[in-house]
This record gives C-alpha cells, sequence and structure tokens, in this order.
C-alpha cells in the first residue's frame, strides 16, 4: 500500500516507454512554466516561489506518489487562502501553514483516509472550485486593466466598489496587450496543441512589449530581479501563537490539496485504464509540502490539467512527471532572469483562463437541476466561498460531506461497491483490465471509478479540452457504477453532446442494470443509442473495430462476464 508506484513500474519499463515518458516530460515542463509564474504572484508571492514548487515538489509528488502519471505542481485552487495567510501572517506564515497541511496529509495518508476522499458529494466539490474562480478572477481586474490602485480590499464586494471607483484610470496598452493574450490563448490551440497557448501568449507580449516600448508593468518593475536559482533549505521561525492560528488555513489547504490531487488521479486512471494508490498519493503530497517550503516554496497538489496533458503526448510512469520538474528546472537556471520581463497583463489574462475553466460554469448549471438537498450545499458551498471566506466554507462543506454521505449510505443497498471503493490495492488480478486488451487506433477508453465519484467524467471532459484531438470513438467504461444519480445522468448527457459536437462516436460497456434503467428512463439510451450499449469492454472494442472497418477479434477465452445478465447468460447475446 505504501509503496511509490514509481518502484513498482520500473521492472516493467521498456526502452520505447522511457523515451516517451522523457519527451512528455519535457512537454508538460514548458505548459508548467508560465502557470508556477503567474499562480505564484497571485498567491502574494514572489514569481521564482512558483518555479521552485513546481521543480522540488513536483519532482518528489512522481518520486513517492501513486499514481503512474500524476503531475504536481502549484495550482489555482491555493490562491485564495495563500493570499489570505501572505497579507495576514507574511511569506514566514505560509511556509508554517504549508509545512502543518503536509504533516496533516501525511496524517491522512497513513491513517488510509485517501479512499474517503471519493465519498466527498460532487455538488461540495463544484461549489468550492466554482468560488475559488470567481475569486480568482476579480483579483486579475487590476493588472488586466492597469488600476491605478494603491491597494485592492480582501472582501469581494468592497473589491469591485473599489474597481468601479477606479476605472477612470485604467490603462489601454494594458488593456491591449491583456486582449492580446486572452485571444493568442483562447484560438492558438486551433492551430497547435502540442506548443502551449500561455507560453505563446508569454513571448508574444513580452517582446512586444518591450520592442515598443508600451507603459506597461512587468514583473520587473513589481518585484525587481528574480531569483535563477534555487536557494538553500531553511526553517520557518515558529511560535506558538501563530501556529494556533494557522492550524484552519493548514487544514483548509491539505483539504484542497487531497481533493484536486485524488480527482486529478482518478481522471488519470480512466485515461490509461489504471488504478492509483491514494493513500501513497497522500503520504506523497504530505513530503511535497513539507519541503517545498524549506526551499522557499508554495503548496503544491496533482494537477488535472498538466496530468491529462502527460497523458495524452504519451507519459506512463512517474519518469515523465520528474523529467517534468527537471525541465522547469532547467528553464529556471538557464532563461529565469529573463521572467522579470513578462508583462502583468499577461498573466493576469493566463489566470482569467484558468478561472473560466476552473468555473465549471456548465457542472453548476446542471447541479441546479438536482435535488433540492444537492441544490441546497452547491449554493452555500459557493456563497460561502465568494462572500466570506474559504477556511469557513471548507468547515460546513465538509459538514454538509458528512451528513450527505451518511444519507447516501443509508441508501446504498450494494455494500461490496462501497467496500471495494474503499480499499486501496491494485487491481493486479483483473481479468477486464484494458492493459490486457488491444485498443485501435482512434479509440480511447475511459472508465469511471465508482457510483460516488461521477464528478470524474466531467472533469475528464474538461480535460480533452485542454489537449489532444478528440478521438474517432470513445469508450466509456461503467463496470464499476452500480448506481447513478440525476446529477450523474446530466453528466453522461453533456458528455453524450459534446461527442456529438466533435464527431466522436461514443460506446458504453459495463452498463449495470440499475444505470441502463435510468438511462432508458432518462431517455439518454435513445440518444446514445441502444446498439451502442453493451454489458462487456469486449463486444464494445468489437463493436468500434466494425465502425472502423477492421474485423473483430471476439471474447477472449476465460472470459468473465462483468454484469449480472451476462453471468447468467454468457452464451447468449446481450439483452437490454
Amino acid at each position: 500500500m505504501f509503496k511509490p508506484k514509481l518502484f513498482t513500474v520500473l521492472p516493467e519499463l521498456t526502452r520505447e516507454q522511457l523515451g516517451r515518458d522523457i519527451v512528455s516530460g519535457i512537454l508538460v515542463g514548458i505548459v508548467a512554466l508560465p502557470l508556477a509564474i503567474a499562480f505564484a504572484i497571485a498567491s502574494g508571492v514572489s514569481p521564482e516561489k512558483g518555479l521552485i514548487s513546481a521543480v522540488v515538489g513536483g519532482f518528489l509528488i512522481s518520486l513517492l506518489g501513486g499514481s503512474r502519471v500524476q503531475i504536481g505542481g502549484p495550482t489555482g485552487a491555493f490562491i485564495v487562502i495563500l493570499y489570505g495567510i501572505v497579507q495576514q501572517y507574511g511569506v514566514n506564515g505560509l511556509m508554517i501553514a504549508t509545512i502543518m497541511a503536509g504533516v496533516i496529509l501525511l496524517i491522512m495518508g497513513f491513517s488510509q483516509l485517501g479512499s474517503l476522499i471519493k465519498f466527498i458529494p460532487y455538488p461540495v466539490i463544484v461549489g468550492f472550485t466554482s468560488g475559488i474562480a470567481i475569486i480568482i478572477f476579480s483579483s486579475e481586474v487590476k493588472d488586466f486593466l492597469g488600476l491605478q490602485m494603491a491597494s485592492v480590499p480582501a472582501d469581494f464586494i468592497e473589491k469591485w466598489a473599489a474597481y468601479f471607483k477606479a476605472l477612470p484610470t485604467a490603462s489601454p496598452e494594458t488593456i491591449m496587450v491583456g486582449a492580446a493574450a486572452l485571444m493568442i490563448i483562447i484560438f492558438w490551440p486551433r492551430i497547435s496543441r502540442k506548443i502551449p497557448g500561455p507560453l505563446i501568449a508569454l513571448i508574444v507580449t513580452t517582446l512586444a512589449v518591450r520592442m515598443l516600448h508600451l507603459p506597461v508593468d512587468t514583473i520587473e518593475t513589481r518585484f525587481g530581479d528574480i531569483s535563477a536559482s534555487i536557494p538553500a533549505p531553511s526553517f520557518p521561525s515558529l511560535d506558538i501563537a501563530t501556529i494556533r492560528h494557522l492550524i484552519m488555513p493548514a487544514t483548509t489547504i491539505a483539504m484542497l490539496g487531497a481533493i484536486e490531487a485524488l480527482l486529478s488521479a482518478v481522471v488519470a486512471d480512466g485515461m490509461i485504464g489504471a488504478r492509483h494508490k491514494s493513500n501513497m498519493e497522500l503520504v506523497a503530497e504530505g513530503v511535497a509540502n513539507i519541503v517545498s517550503p524549506l526551499f522557499g516554496g508554495i503548496p503544491v497538489t496533482g494537477a488535472i490539467a498538466r496530468t491529462a496533458t502527460n497523458v495524452k503526448n504519451g507519459g506512463r510512469t512517474p519518469i515523465a512527471g520528474i523529467v517534468h520538474a527537471l525541465t522547469l528546472l532547467a528553464i529556471m537556471l538557464l532563461f529565469g532572469s529573463w521572467a522579470k520581463l513578462i508583462p502583468m497583463p499577461t498573466l493576469a489574462a493566463i489566470l482569467i483562463v484558468v478561472a473560466w475553466n476552473m468555473s465549471e460554469h456548465h457542472v453548476f448549471r446542471q447541479l441546479l437541476k438536482s435535488p433540492k438537498s444537492d441544490v441546497a450545499v452547491l449554493l452555500t458551498t459557493f456563497g460561502l466561498t465568494v462572500i466570506f471566506d474559504l477556511t469557513i466554507a471548507i468547515e460546513v462543506g465538509m459538514l454538509l460531506s458528512v451528513i450527505l454521505f451518511m444519507k447516501r449510505m443509508a441508501s446504498m443497498s450494494n455494500v461490496g461497491v462501497i467496500t471495494s471503493e474503499l480499499k486501496d490495492a491494485e487491481d493486479e488480478d483483473d481479468p477486464n483490465a484494458i492493459v490486457t486488451r488491444s485498443i485501435p487506433d482512434g479509440v480511447d477508453v475511459f472508465e469511471i471509478s465508482g457510483p460516488f465519484f461521477f464528478g470524474a467524467a466531467s472533469k475528464f471532459k474538461d480535460a480533452m479540452h485542454v489537449v489532444g484531438k478528440a478521438p474517432s470513438i470513445r469508450i466509456l467504461r461503467m463496470r464499476k457504477v452500480m448506481s447513478i444519480d440525476a446529477t450523474g445522468l446530466n453528466m453522461l448527457r453533456e458528455l453524450v453532446k459534446d461527442c456529438r459536437k466533435s464527431g466522436t462516436k461514443l460506446i458504453l460497456s459495463g452498463v449495470h442494470a440499475q444505470p441502463l434503467f435510468a438511462m432508458q428512463q432518462y431517455g439518454l439510451a435513445d440518444e446514445i443509442g441502444e446498439e451502442n450499449i453493451f454489458g462487456n469492454i469486449d463486444d464494445a472494442l468489437d463493436h468500434a473495430r466494425k465502425m472502423l472497418g477492421l474485423p473483430a477479434q471476439g471474447r477472449p477465452e476465460g472470459f468473465v462476464a462483468s454484469v449480472e445478465r451476462e453471468k447468467k447468460n454468457k452464451a447468449g447475446s446481450i439483452i437490454l
């Protein structure tokens, strides 16, 4: 359980896979560069601290983590809480809070609480992330418009009142640079997805400001020179009073880090057909957050978009994550001093796009159609996050999570499913593992892991918007989804619409009785086409081969049924 994934995959590593991991790691390192700088500045610290965090934290998460492909580093989820800590307790207080969060994550991992994270209701997670997205966007208005303000109020309402008051001081040159960066980030993926749009925006706008001598704030004018080296480790000064005040903020950092890391790991599992060790992942997150601040870094966790980029570029072992960290280190040492020329509105544009992706506006709207209890949880966590304080939102959100968890456990009759989801072991003897099947070119297979974590499907869909070309056929495995509710059905309908827009054919496999009946009642079975719904992965793959004009391979020898109706009728056809 506590053996890092790196050491379990090394014996099976081939030279070809090593090459793919190295290439993927380099590409992800380039993607992570502008994000690490932007997240650091938005958190209230100097830009090099973001790079240090991505290097040190990203290296340790890949070295010690429980996922094959997880990429670690600073993320947007931390910005709100970190900025508040820096304003109130300074950088030293942030270092203490980060180390405390790392200790909490270690305790969670060694106490084997990793598997319980996935039972946090999705409305709670969406409420947090959507609220954080609104706050991140609000924090970037000043730099995007070039407003002349002595200070920006921390309170959400007061902040916007101050913005409107300072609107006449907006800088046309700053708006022009920010708008240009925003357009490049939005439209560059139509040209190439291999080279990240934020990097292109950063290079183009930096050159434009430099060559045209535009009166636009840069990192240099705001922070001065930035260090192009990693400092020697140092321990923060401690006092009991500060530690006492930082207990709740540190807990908030730990909870956000755990939720985002394990959500990212589950999405990655579905993309590569593997299973991560959730408790080992939390231990790695804990170690990374203890060590990172010793070098001046900020909190780190698993990053969904960077992890998806790793998968789509061929990364399949933690070596890709290690190479990503080394790539960032090389960039920092060789070109770090040039980073001071980056315009502030460009970084604001990058974070505005991050906030938009985090907002999950489509999921938010869908959840408003859910049962009243889910809507109440969603709006409560969202409102508390935006209007009051993220720490309070975490406290109330976790309380609501416990209440809803107990309610759902009481109504859930399949104890076996719950038990299997609580286990933290790999499916070593899984006869239906996707790695034992031949996947035709143009076909993607994604697996939903458990009935209570259907939010992974939404995250997967969002990640696919960021990286990679849409496949010809996408197979969604549902063998572990014993039940589905209105939220899950809404997510699935959105995925169906998304596939239709991109010209991707959707096939479902391993569909159990309750989800199948629910889809028929909801009208989804007709939208997908009952001819595209199967009880096992082998029939689904043969259907995909038929659509591609390839010969069928049939069920393998020793075929093991995935659903009850097949266990009763192995030799017969699938009856829907």
